[in-house]
């Protein structure tokens, strides 16, 4: 028999304002929702989380794990929090977020919407080491989506407003949902 897989090393590094983001029970989470930063690197990518976009909390947009590209996990917001990472879905999901290019930096021209940027397998197995471990520690997780699949909003492209463009293409077409899928008990939502 094989022993069980070590959990994944979590480095727990809390956004500055993570005290004011809305407290839920672990019970109210039965969704994991998968980005892409769409930005260069991690540095970045704290950066824009802890940027404050809201003012009326003093919070901002941020998903609770990122995934650098060569596998190792952050926590930026703990799951008992509601982080702001996909428009309706905050309260029922957890964000996580892969470091990725994506569109950047110019994600709204129509020109530029390819998303050519393999994920790494480091960051493919610590995001299936990561999601193993938030279904043993979140019972009644169920679900699992893209961002693209939640917000299917389309918006003027930044080159010519008469084009329209996806706001969100995150994780993109070379996320490898198959790898990911047979690893994990959750059901790719919407079903």
């Amino acid at each position: 028999m094989s022993p069980e897989p070590a959990p994944p090393i979590v480095h727990v590094d809390p956004l500055p304002y993570e005290a004011r983001l809305q407290s839920r029970a672990i019970d109210a989470i039965d969704l994991v929702v998968i980005h892409c930063t769409e930005l260069p690197d991690l540095e970045m990518a704290r950066r824009f989380g802890e940027e404050i976009r809201y003012g009326e909390s003093a919070t901002g947009n941020s998903g609770h794990y990122y995934i650098d590209r060569d596998g190792a996990i952050h926590r930026y917001v703990a799951i008992q929090r509601v982080a702001h990472h996909t428009r309706c879905y905050n309260p029922r999901s957890i964000g996580i977020e892969l470091v990725n290019t994506g569109r950047y930096p110019d994600w709204l021209d129509s020109r530029h919407q390819a998303m050519d940027e393999p994920y790494t397998d480091a960051q493919v197995a610590a995001l299936i080491a990561l999601l193993q471990q938030l279904q043993d520690g979140v019972p009644t997780l169920r679900w699992i989506a893209g961002h693209e699949d939640l917000d299917t909003t389309s918006v003027a492209a930044s080159d010519d407003p008469a084009v329209s463009v996806r706001r969100k293409r995150d994780p993109g077409p070379l996320f490898p949902w198959p790898r990911v899928l047979d690893a994990v008990a959750l059901r790719r939502l919407p079903d």
